[in-house]
């Protein structure tokens, strides 16, 4: 199979580690030019390096919105139009029903749910007809402690719905992809001590019944099929990419 998305250009948002990261390599591999956020610059700069050719960086939190202004400026000023746009930043912390805060609930929606919306809209202008959208949901729905978090990953599974209703119009393709537990740095940052993070691997893998957890390279794999040519009659969908985790 030759390289499916060749001469196209997408945006990766989130896309310093991780599946982001798996992702942004894999449309580079498949002959995408790619754009990728990240809020840190060093790991910006580390992922760019990682990734070599046709990326660049630019520092962004989809929270904010001049951020955004400025992600989609530096794309439209290198003279490109976006074929393939992934909203994968996004992020979330434990906290029972009783723990929850005002500062929790709001740095979750911010980036999850805000985020994304904005991501998307702002991406507008340069999204070609045909293109396609690929949003991040998630497994963890009614996982202990991790309220806030799976309510915006609700929320962008109806945003996927709507969009896909809305952008129809113009062939633009909108999917969410659905990660199960997934092998990355962010669940080590889910726990406080690498101990933890260790009995918190051990008991996803319980959880799933290919008896692991997924890489990052998996949910890459999925990203591309839907950002690519393969996939022009599908939009809509939530694709879910974990060991039957949700389906067994």
């Amino acid at each position: 199979m030759g390289k499916q998305l060749e001469g196209k250009t997408a945006v990766v948002t989130g896309g310093t580690s991780g599946i982001g990261l798996a992702t942004a390599k894999r449309f580079v591999e498949h002959g995408a030019f790619v754009f990728i956020t990240g809020r840190r610059v060093d790991a910006l700069n580390a992922a760019v390096a990682d990734i070599g050719d046709s990326v660049t960086g630019v520092q962004s939190d989809v929270s904010r919105l001049d951020d955004l202004d400025r992600l989609y400026q530096t794309v439209e000023d290198g003279g490109r139009r976006l074929d393939v746009l992934f909203v994968n930043a996004g992020g979330g912390e434990f906290a029972a029903l009783e723990q929850v805060t005002e500062e929790h609930f709001q740095l979750i929606f911010d980036t999850n749910v805000k985020g994304a919306l904005f991501t998307v809209q702002k991406a507008m202008p340069l999204l070609n007809d045909g293109a396609s959208v690929i949003l991040s949901g998630s497994t963890a729905g009614g996982a202990k402690a991790f309220g806030v978090y799976a309510a915006s990953k609700a929320a962008i599974r109806s945003f996927s719905r709507t969009w896909a209703n809305e952008l129809s119009g113009r062939a633009i393709r909108v999917n969410t992809v659905v990660p199960g537990p997934t092998d990355t740095p962010g669940i080590t940052g889910l726990s406080p001590s690498p101990e933890e993070a260790a009995v918190m691997r051990e008991g996803f893998a319980r959880s799933i019944p290919l008896g692991r957890m997924g890489r990052p390279e998996e949910v890459a794999d999925v990203a591309l099929f839907l950002a690519g040519d393969q996939s022009t009659f599908v939009t809509g969908i939530e694709l879910f990419v974990d060991g039957g985790q949700r389906q067994v």
